[in-house]
């Protein structure tokens, strides 16, 4: 049995394999946002949407890998209910990074088994991330620090870098923030007898 990550992801291809799966990586070429925008039209949530996002990079790649199980995944992030995406530029991560200070954001992380097209198995999970205070200084030391990493989140950071020092509380699983619920999909994968249990 083939199993594919429908991403070119190196973090959630390292949790795989570090979780002892054989897999193969191929990144979906979906166009996120004008899936995303119907979606957010008909009133559809985060956690809706990062499931539906999962399923279509699955989808996407399982068209031209038959026979093979794909596993498809995406995160959304929400602050003060909006849906954010990723910073553009510096100057966009240091005005995010300002409007999470002291705050609450909720990250939602979609997953999905797809086989020939037909869609197997999905879950969502949500973390909820508590920012401590954070003044322009910080900031600006925090994103000297990590430079253009800041860009390549939602969030600004990385939870498993510098990231982490800019939070008071997490609430949620670790996999479910860095984007990929590993314990849910290790046990549906055992349950449909594709990995040994």
């Amino acid at each position: 049995m083939t199993l594919v990550l429908a991403s070119s992801s190196p973090f959630r291809a390292a949790i795989l394999r570090n979780a002892g799966l054989a897999i193969e990586t191929e990144a979906a070429t979906v166009d996120e946002r004008a899936i995303e925008r119907p979606l957010l039209e008909a009133g559809l949530d985060a956690a809706d949407v990062a499931q539906v996002l999962a399923e279509a990079k699955a989808s996407d790649v399982s068209s031209r890998r038959p026979g093979a199980l794909v596993i498809g995944a995406d995160q959304t992030m929400t602050l003060d209910g909006e849906l954010l995406h990723k910073p553009a530029d510096m100057e966009q991560a240091r005005y995010r990074l300002l409007a999470m200070s002291g705050k609450t954001h909720t990250l939602h992380s979609g997953l999905a088994l797809v086989r020939d097209g037909e869609t197997v198995w999905r879950h969502v999970a949500a973390a909820h991330l508590h920012v401590r205070d954070l003044g322009p200084a910080l900031i600006g030391r925090y994103l000297a620090s990590v430079g253009d990493r800041a860009l390549q989140s939602v969030g600004a950071y990385q939870i498993e870098g510098e990231g982490i020092q800019l939070f008071d509380r997490i609430e949620g699983d670790h996999f479910t923030i860095i984007g990929l619920p590993l314990l849910p999909l290790l046990a549906e994968l055992r349950a449909r007898g594709e990995i040994d249990g």
